[in-house]
């Protein structure tokens, strides 16, 4: 069954990849009724959120492979010890490229000389002598905080441009990838450090108790008035008012925000980070591309692959519980 409204764009070439003949559902369109009562005989969800009704009643279910990362919006508790869920990636290099696009366009003031120009309004430093100067990002300082996929990614592509990369995480004598030069990557500790000594600060762990509410007034206060953040985690790890009150105030320079602490139908934030000129705002689309997807998509077929063989799957985060005696 097919519960993921972007995922369905590539089922044709994940129908195509899978072995064998199977029976698939699209219920993209289904309302929440219909798909309660065609999970009991489901033995593969895709999607990205099972509720615990659902993973009760899903009696056949044998894998749910989640469309991504994040696995919060699956029951686990609720699913019977036979069913395997698994997560998929490949969203690293997509989310990299926005993270650098976002600290050019904040650098550069893209939104403020797009929002000047539209209005009828020529103004640069040609035109305008009280207006600064923009910077290049030469020898200035990215700090990251998480260090995984996305981390890695982020710091690649920094250092390409000639920033300067630090990195925090759980552990951090984890190995990295052999080609970055991180000046340094320490444990959660050293989050102090990091806030002080970078210009940009890029959240990109997931959210978790430990998490929560992670970036808050002093985080912010540490980063100094110039620094920029930019967040392609989840909203909630960083405060919504404390973030929203040092952007009005100017105690950060800016922030580009690709998520938020509430989805559609509502709106993104309950305080109007709208109105602020220095905040770059987008609706959780960073990872949103072709090579994404497509890459989700063949992982996901091979994992049903593996499921009818016997073998064992990839981004597996909750296993089969072998049944007591």
């Amino acid at each position: 069954m097919f519960d993921h409204r972007i995922l369905s764009r590539f089922q044709e070439p994940l129908k195509a990849r899978t072995e064998g003949s199977h029976d698939w559902l699209d219920a993209c369109d289904w309302d929440a009724t219909r798909i309660s009562e065609a999970l009991p005989g489901v033995e593969v969800y895709i999607g990205s959120k099972l509720p615990a009704e659902d993973a009760r009643r899903a009696a056949r279910l044998r894998l749910v492979h989640v469309v991504g990362a994040g696995y919060d919006g699956i029951a686990l508790d609720a699913l019977g010890p036979g069913v395997t869920v698994a997560t998929t990636h490949h969203h690293g290099r997509s989310i990299a490229e926005y993270v650098l696009m976002s600290v050019l366009m904040l650098s550069r003031d893209v939104l403020g000389a797009d929002r000047e120009l539209r209005a009828g309004r020529w103004r640069n430093v040609a035109v305008d002598s009280g207006l600064d100067f923009a910077t290049t990002l030469r020898e200035r300082r990215v700090g990251i905080i998480g260090f995984g996929e996305t981390g890695t990614e982020v710091a690649r592509l920094c250092q390409a441009v000639g920033l300067g990369v630090r990195a925090v995480r759980r552990d951090p004598s984890a190995p990295f990838p052999a080609d970055l030069r991180p000046d340094w990557v320490g444990g959660n500790d050293r989050l102090p450090d990091l806030l002080a000594e970078s210009d940009v600060v890029v959240v990109t762990v997931p959210l978790g108790p430990a998490t929560r509410g992670l970036i808050g007034p002093a985080e912010l206060a540490a980063m100094g008035p110039g620094s920029l953040l930019v967040n392609v985690a989840r909203g909630p790890v960083v405060q919504e008012e404390a973030l929203y009150g040092a952007l009005r105030s100017g105690a950060i320079g800016g922030a580009a925000l690709d998520v938020w602490w509430s989805g559609p139908p509502q709106a993104p934030s309950r305080l109007p980070f709208h109105e602020l000129p220095n905040v770059l705002m987008t609706p959780h689309h960073s990872g949103h591309t072709t090579d994404t997807f497509a890459a989700r998509a063949a992982e996901i077929a091979d994992n049903i692959g593996r499921l009818q063989r016997g073998e064992p799957l990839s981004g597996v985060v909750r296993s089969t519980v072998p049944p007591t005696r």
